[in-house]
């Protein structure tokens, strides 16, 4: 069955500041409290590491200028999946969706959940009797209650956070501006940088790049939107240059407010910059907006995701009963969801999950931006822009370069991801199996 009609001109759905939240509550998620550690270890410079995060900030501004452009054109739900079955091909289509099932969601809520997990059990002592996997585990099913019942809810609820969020990071830069600048005494400096290798470079980038990756997250609910084709493309320009300029002062702090040696390779960064700058209050001050952090990227997470899976059972790419009747919200497909990321979170390490999830997503995210061009050439209508071409040719390219890179580097998640898309070539080819045999047996079934 198609997916209902997108009405451009509705004047209820989801906000524009609502999908402002939505954006950003996605992208603030694990990566940014946890990253730029790892990939101290990897560069063996914090000036490295900086241009790391400004050069992938710069390459998600064109990417977001280029999926504006895309929410433009088609204003229903379901991201990568839609624009790539519309424009290529039905098989690229399940691709992309098996990669956001796996990767971009699965993957990300387990990443942010385990995250969760560890920074819960340092924060509330009581909970050091369980697992990390296990309190994750609980969020996560929290999280997904709270998205059963009314959109609007669980999307207010989603917004309220996100601000909560913002507050907090922007208080903690202002604070460790003004504690760097009146330090007493200089931290140590750090040892000699190591000779720049561009495969490691580019691998850090793509560890980098899941903390951005989040900047699409509006697409996904483009057909419960309020007149998706002017809010849908603002909310992921806003929100993706807020994060931006937030990202580039907090990794600044978490860089520079602690001696080399205490950060190198930590996942830690966030706490450790903490507790250098302020103390044992700090730190646990930090470990709270973490705490907020995480749970506002799980609420966003479980609003898109389930998405992208009701269309797809529609078009009959995964089993009919996830669309739920075309039911909002998608109710079938969230507990699908839940159960999936709650696995998920039992059996990935995070270091894995944070090598595969950015290299899967940078991929699907530059195929489904390469559709502008196969639109244009198709159809011989330019996009009403003035980033185009540019602005999408930067983003295919870069992400393209950044992904071979970091093939060279780590092949493992290479091999991860070829997995992911020969499953979704392989749901693709047995559904097309399917399909005469159902259609025999229906016949049989008529005479």
């Amino acid at each position: 069955m198609p997916a209902p009609p997108s009405h451009p001109g509705r004047s209820t759905g989801l906000g524009l500041w609502t999908l402002v939240a939505l954006v950003v509550g996605d992208m603030i998620g694990a990566g940014v409290y946890t990253t730029s550690g790892l990939s101290l270890g990897a560069l063996g410079s914090r000036g490295v590491v900086m241009a790391g995060w400004a050069v992938a900030g710069l390459l998600a501004l064109t990417g977001a200028a280029s999926y504006a452009m895309l929410a433009r054109r088609l204003t229903q739900s379901g991201g990568e999946y839609l624009y790539l079955r519309q424009e290529i091909h039905p098989v690229a289509g399940s691709i992309a969706g098996y990669v956001s099932l796996l990767a971009g969601f699965t993957g990300a809520i387990a990443f942010a959940a385990a995250t969760f997990g560890l920074y819960a059990r340092a924060a509330l002592p009581g909970l050091a009797v369980l697992p990390p996997q296990a309190i994750g585990a609980a969020l996560i099913l929290l999280a997904g209650l709270v998205h059963l019942g009314r959109t609007g809810a669980g999307a207010a609820l989603n917004t309220a956070m996100v601000i909560l969020k913002l507050v907090g990071l922007v208080a903690f830069c202002i604070a460790a501006a003004a504690l760097i600048a009146t330090r007493a005494a200089p931290i140590p400096p750090a040892p000699p940088a190591q000779p720049f290798r561009l495969p490691a470079f580019g691998d850090a980038l793509v560890w980098i790049s899941l903390s951005y990756s989040g900047f699409n997250a509006a697409i996904y609910v483009a057909g419960e939107a309020r007149d998706p084709a002017r809010s849908v493309p603002r909310a992921i320009l806003i929100g993706t240059a807020l994060t931006l300029l937030l990202y580039l002062a907090v990794n600044f702090a978490f860089l520079y407010a602690a001696p080399y040696a205490t950060i190198v390779g930590q996942p830690d960064i966030a706490g450790l910059a903490a507790q250098a700058l302020g103390g044992t209050p700090a730190r646990h001050a930090m470990e709270a907006l973490i705490l907020v952090s995480l749970a506002t990227a799980i609420l966003s997470m479980l609003l898109a995701g389930p998405r992208v899976y009701a269309r797809m059972a529609r078009d009959g790419v995964l089993p009919r009963w996830l669309a739920g009747a075309n039911a909002t919200p998608p109710r079938a497909a969230i507990l699908f969801q839940v159960t999936l990321a709650i696995v998920a979170t039992s059996i990935a390490s995070l270091r894995d999950l944070l090598s595969y999830l950015g290299f899967a997503l940078s991929l699907s995210a530059a195929f489904a931006v390469s559709t502008l061009f196969v639109h244009h050439i198709r159809t011989g209508k330019r996009p009403a822009s003035r980033a185009y071409p540019l602005a999408p040719a930067i983003f295919v390219a870069g992400t393209l370069l950044c992904g071979f890179l970091a093939a060279l580097n780590a092949p493992l998640q290479f091999a991860a991801t070829a997995v992911t898309i020969l499953i979704g070539v392989t749901a693709h080819l047995l559904r097309r199996m399917a399909g005469p045999r159902s259609a025999v047996a229906a016949g049989d079934g008529t005479r």
